[in-house]
């Protein structure tokens, strides 16, 4: 079974080790590509500059509070390109605040999570989406090129 290609933006670095460490644990293999800003992350998803030989994810997760251009920008993009639109993004961020929660399904998330402060409440919260996203759902086949 091909390995479920997820895309971690994020940068907060223990956040990224928590999240990749959670996905160790996964029953489901995975292979992480984590990018630390918007710009990359648009970059990645449109195969640009470093990115050019990005494999397509099949998942994004994505913060909100992300350098260069929000996670929101973000979102709307990929929400906005006909090839991209199919992949399922996770906003997955610390805000809690209702206009954020409100901007990004109105910008097309798939799903709004907030992240725990405790560790232990934050790995059982990557693996709570483990399972619904990878495990429950079926996602679709993005073999773009």
């Amino acid at each position: 079974m091909k390995a479920v290609h997820i895309l971690l933006v994020e940068d907060n670095e223990g956040d990224i080790i928590l999240t990749l460490e959670a996905f160790e644990e996964s029953k489901v293999k995975t292979n992480i590509s984590v990018v630390k800003n918007g710009q990359d992350a648009l970059d990645f998803l449109f195969k640009r500059a470093a990115f050019n030989a990005a494999e397509t994810p099949d998942l994004i997760l994505m913060d909100i509070n992300i350098p260069i251009f929000s996670g929101h920008d973000v979102l709307k993009i990929i929400k906005s390109d006909d090839i991209l639109k199919t992949i399922p993004v996770i906003m997955l961020t610390t805000s809690s605040n209702q206009k954020d929660i409100d901007k990004a399904y109105q910008n097309y998330t798939n799903s709004y999570v907030t992240k725990p402060i405790e560790m232990d409440d934050f790995l059982k919260t990557i693996l709570k989406i483990e399972e619904f996203w990878l495990q429950l759902c079926k996602l679709p086949n993005n073999n773009v090129k």
